[in-house]
């Protein structure tokens, strides 16, 4: 199958002695690949090396553990599909809710347009800090 993809996407012409790559019309040749990269946390993959009995190294990658996961904010009113790390799901559970965990979250974590929603919920629910208790 790769081959006659290959056949199909070099055009050679040998009038004007040139070689000229066309592009293939076929279905996974342009599919986009999916990102390694937490839109939440930020986590990519690390690398490292597998260890034999041998203690011979070669290397390998450590992937991490992402889902697809649908989010809702309320204070925007529409849904978010997100690849996101476990880490990242628990993290927003912990704050409460997802707008909860965008504001608090930094901008370097964020994926770009993770940055804009973030934006907009914090146009629409300032930051307030919580009253500190005075002791006497």
């Amino acid at each position: 199958m790769g081959l006659k993809i290959l056949q199909k996407s070099l055009e050679i012409n040998l009038n004007r002695n040139s070689i000229t790559w066309r592009e293939p019309h076929h279905p996974l040749y342009n599919r986009a690949t999916m990102s390694k990269k937490c839109e939440l946390t930020g986590k990519i993959p690390m690398k490292g090396h597998n260890v034999s009995h041998a203690n011979n190294k070669t290397k390998r990658r450590f992937l991490p553990n992402l889902k697809k996961v649908k989010f809702t904010s309320e204070l925007m009113k529409r849904s978010l599909k997100l690849t996101v790390s476990n880490a990242g799901v628990r993290s927003v559970d912990k704050k409460g809710s997802f707008d909860e965990y965008l504001k608090f979250v930094k901008n370097k974590n964020l994926s770009p347009r993770l940055i804009k929603l973030k934006k907009g919920i914090l146009v629409k629910s300032p930051f307030k800090k919580k009253p500190v208790a005075k002791s006497a």
